[in-house]
């Protein structure tokens, strides 16, 4: 079968482009961009074209004249009127999105789901649950919305199983499974484009709940003092992965002891985005929801103490004015504990029109500790000067973003990140010396 995926070197659809090519599947694709995935799929040997005129639908049709296409999968942020998907339709090729496509890999390869759903720590305890089966030897295929520093993004494994699955709802995507195994993990109302009220949203989980063999919930009280991980908010993520893999292990046949599972756990390197170490003392993290923010604070000033350093300096980059218009009372206490924040103005996507603009002006004023808080305008040479003394003066930067801020931020901190890896590089090359030489 010949697979076109629309969107595919982001983190949504990457992934999974990933896992159809290891399951034996020819995959082609095409994005606006190059997106977090690019690297992993040019490694893989899948062919996809990137630019604002490659979606012209011109390499579409080139792949249906050439090889054929059976299936054109697209994102949710593609338009009606693409022209990719016009295309689509008019040689009268099978569309869908995601979901679909992840439903039919299940069930021709016969995999049993673990989904992990919620509104903050899916990715997280998604990555958890992978690093740790990798580890302990349990045979898994997996799918997760990030890049990982450990393995690939997406992948199969002949001999698995399960696929564990990062299972987002938006866009209701993840009602369109019957998962073995559910890990929920907090939830508080969001997309308020797809969900129209708060009850609605809940609705939405209850019906994932009700569709799933099993499920572990945080709701229900994990205890995470086994763990050592920096951050309340991580170590219960870490307690749910705890609770997850043994399910798997025991379906699975094989044996492992939960002190095992913890030691495995404390050793979790993290995940692309998800409070990323870019350089020592610079963070990037996805979140852009209050509690979530609030979350990863906490955590971050458990980081600066613990590395001895003088503080945390935020930046936040909201995303959705339309979520921002619904979740705007819910910032006041959010960035407690901060030394200083830098407010940006929101990424703008999939909005409402008829809804204003909130200004970062604006937001700061509804902050309990607003005196601590000021607007940025754009992402500049100066602004990362800034950044750069408050570094330099002992503090922790923390990007708090879901949109073009994260890769500004990276190479504003690019020359500290290579010093950085070339040190490690010495370093491990004196090690390996040290060893020859006691041989």
């Amino acid at each position: 079968m010949n697979i076109y995926i629309s969107g595919i070197s982001g983190t949504g659809m990457g992934p999974l482009a990933l896992m159809a090519k290891a399951a034996g599947f020819s995959v082609f694709g095409s994005d606006l961009a190059e997106g977090a995935i690019s690297r992993e799929l040019v490694s893989a040997g899948i062919s996809f074209v990137t630019g604002p005129s490659a979606q012209d639908g011109k390499f579409l049709a080139e792949c249906i004249d050439k090889d054929g296409v059976d299936w054109f999968v697209y994102t949710s942020a593609l338009p009606a009127d693409h022209p990719e998907l016009l295309l689509a339709r008019e040689r009268g090729l099978r569309i869908s999105k995601r979901d679909e496509l992840i439903a039919f890999l299940v069930d021709k390869l016969g995999l049993s789901m673990v989904a992990v759903a919620g509104t903050h720590g899916k990715t997280t305890t998604t990555s958890m649950i992978i690093w740790a089966c990798l580890q302990l030897k349990i045979p898994i295929s997996y799918l997760v919305g990030t890049t990982l520093p450990f393995a690939a993004s997406g992948a199969y494994n002949p001999s698995s199983q399960f696929l564990v699955y990062e299972a987002d709802e938006y866009d209701r995507n993840f009602l369109h499974f019957s998962p073995w195994l559910a890990v929920i993990v907090s939830v508080s109302y969001d997309h308020p484009d797809i969900y129209k009220t708060p009850e609605d949203y809940r609705l939405a989980f209850r019906k994932f709940e009700g569709q799933s063999e099993n499920v572990i919930r945080l709701s229900d009280g994990v205890s995470s003092e086994e763990f050592e991980l920096s951050g309340k908010v991580r170590r219960e993520d870490a307690a749910l992965a705890a609770k997850a893999v043994p399910l798997m292990a025991e379906e699975a046949g094989i044996e492992v002891s939960f002190d095992e599972i913890v030691a495995v756990l404390n050793r979790f390197p993290g995940s692309g985005r998800r409070f990323e170490r870019i350089c020592p003392g610079v963070y990037s993290d996805y979140g852009h929801h209050p509690e979530e923010i609030a979350a990863t604070i906490e955590l971050a000033s458990e980081e600066a103490s613990r590395l001895g350093l003088s503080g945390v300096v935020a930046v936040y980059e909201p995303h959705q004015n339309v979520r921002q218009t619904e979740v705007f009372d819910k910032y006041r206490s959010a960035f407690s504990g901060v030394s200083h924040l830098f407010w940006l103005p929101t990424y703008l996507t999939r909005e409402d029109p008829s809804l204003k603009i909130i200004s970062p002006e604006e937001f700061i004023a509804s902050l309990d500790n607003s005196e601590v808080a000021e607007p940025v305008s754009e992402l500049d040479n100066v602004f990362g000067l800034e950044l750069k003394r408050w570094r330099g003066e002992g503090y922790l930067i923390l990007l708090l973003t879901a949109g073009p801020a994260d890769s500004w931020l990276r190479k504003v901190f690019a020359d500290e990140a290579e010093e950085e890896r070339r040190n490690k590089v010495d370093v491990e090359g004196v090690r390996q010396a040290g060893e020859k030489e006691q041989r």
